[in-house]
């Protein structure tokens, strides 16, 4: 993407606006089921303290972003406080596991569509939604903030429908009879019925649900004022948390919460039972779009880090060569070639290999998230409050990591991430060897 370090553009309210959009998404409006499924009624608890990880990482990242602006971000930062082969290292982490999460949020949007288009096959719908997203990454900056801002409104204004619509079911039906009384009751009386356990392991999809704020420290260098970017994060943290604790406390309010399974999203469960018309219409729509979003967030992050790691040499220079696009055309063409090869993938090996996958990127995400509080201690002078929030956002992370041991899906995924990081730290020494060599003769 084009630079625009001399001369941003933004807001600090359209940065927020932005961080909404490329947050919210499936991972929300789908993934919450996993997390229900582990945790039970106390799912609130995971996401509350996810949403305390997430405000801990962002501010540490927006704290450097404002002191340096630069558009490898973490990568780049990771580089000034440890040397070359941690920015090396970082921004190839976040680099595979963003075209794993793309690939799954392709077919996720395929898998979606049959919903209205049977007929069509995934492979063909998986592959208009990436064509579609690489044109918007081409308008540039500009295009994609626009975008992000119509669909992060539209998510948003959705939720709060489900809001209102659950709230006004709920007073109905506890005014007509004791049968929502009972499901409230039910719920709250086994508020703890999964246990310690139940919210360790829902842990792992809370965080899930924020990601995407790595994005918004990618974006500091396009505000106005730098300065502002702190704030920006701050609402939006507040708007996110506050809108997905209370969706699902409504959701919870509606059934039981072992009702709930997880190959639909919570909220078409929560509704399915009130014959309202078109509802699973409404809500398959907001997933399209929600993954579409998130899916066109990925591809900008994967531009910029990966022009950032080509201007540094940390990926063959001619990835950074600038033409009359928006967006440098070999690193456009290496982003096309990756959306096309994970989509094979994801369609090639079986269906469990390709969900493992996708648990390894997810931690290999929250694994960046580590490495930036690393950072963040070692590159800046802290209060003893930001270290002690540091510390905290650290054994957040640290938990939830740990909480992938719990059950075999996500424990073969924590596995694939940590073969993903020896194949990484390998080609990381490899790289720093020969550059050493280079540098002697």
């Amino acid at each position: 993407m084009e630079s625009k370090t001399s001369k941003g553009q933004m807001s600090w309210w359209q940065l927020s606006l932005l961080g909404v959009g490329c947050t919210l998404g499936t991972g929300f409006f789908l993934g919450t089921s996993m997390a229900i499924a582990k945790s039970g009624p106390a799912v609130l608890i995971p996401f509350i303290l996810a949403a305390i990880g997430t405000y801990i990482v962002y501010d540490a990242l927006v704290n450097m972003s404002v002191a340096n602006p630069d558009k490898g971000s973490f990568r780049t930062y990771a580089k000034q406080a440890f040397g070359n082969w941690a920015g090396f290292s970082n921004g190839w982490v976040y680099l595979i596991s963003e075209l794993l999460i793309m690939g799954s949020q392709l077919m996720a949007l395929g898998i979606f569509t049959r919903f209205w288009f049977p007929s069509i096959p995934l492979w063909m719908t998986a592959s208009g939604f990436g064509a579609l997203g690489l044109l918007i990454i081409l308008t540039g900056m500009k295009g994609f903030e626009k975008f992000q801002n119509v669909f992060g409104a539209m998510k948003a204004a959705a939720v709060v429908m489900f809001i209102v619509v659950a709230a006004i079911l709920v007073i109905k039906g506890m005014n007509s009879g004791p049968t929502q009384v009972d499901v409230i009751l039910a719920n709250f009386q086994g508020f703890f019925s999964e246990g310690v356990k139940g919210v360790w392991l829902g842990l792992l999809y809370a965080f899930f649900a924020f990601g995407g704020i790595e994005v918004m420290g990618l974006l500091v260098i396009d505000l106005k004022d730098p300065q502002q970017a702190p704030k920006a994060g701050k609402v939006m943290i507040v708007i996110l948390t506050t809108i997905y604790v209370i969706a699902l406390a409504c959701a919870l309010a509606l059934v039981h919460w072992a009702s709930f399974t997880i190959d639909e999203s919570p909220f078409i469960t929560a509704l399915a039972n009130f014959n309202i018309p078109f509802v699973a219409d409404i809500i398959t729509g907001i997933l399209i779009i929600a993954g579409f979003s998130t899916m066109v967030a990925s591809l900008y992050a994967v531009v910029t880090i990966l022009t950032a790691l080509a201007e540094d040499h940390d990926a063959p220079a001619v990835l950074a060569k600038k033409g009359k696009m928006k967006v440098p055309l070999p690193a456009f063409l290496f982003l096309t070639g990756g959306l096309i090869i994970t989509i094979t993938i994801g369609f090639l090996i079986p269906e469990k290999i390709f969900e493992y996958l996708i648990t390894a990127a997810g931690l290999m995400l929250i694994y960046n998230w580590l490495f930036i509080l690393v950072t963040y201690a070692k590159l800046m002078t802290l209060t003893k409050w930001q270290h002690v929030k540091n510390i905290v956002g650290m054994l957040l992370i640290a938990v939830t990591v740990s909480g992938t041991l719990g059950e075999k899906t996500s424990r073969l995924g924590f596995y694939i991430s940590l073969l993903f990081i020896v194949i990484i730290a390998l080609a990381t020494l490899f790289v720093m060897k020969k550059r050493s060599n280079n540098r002697s003769v």
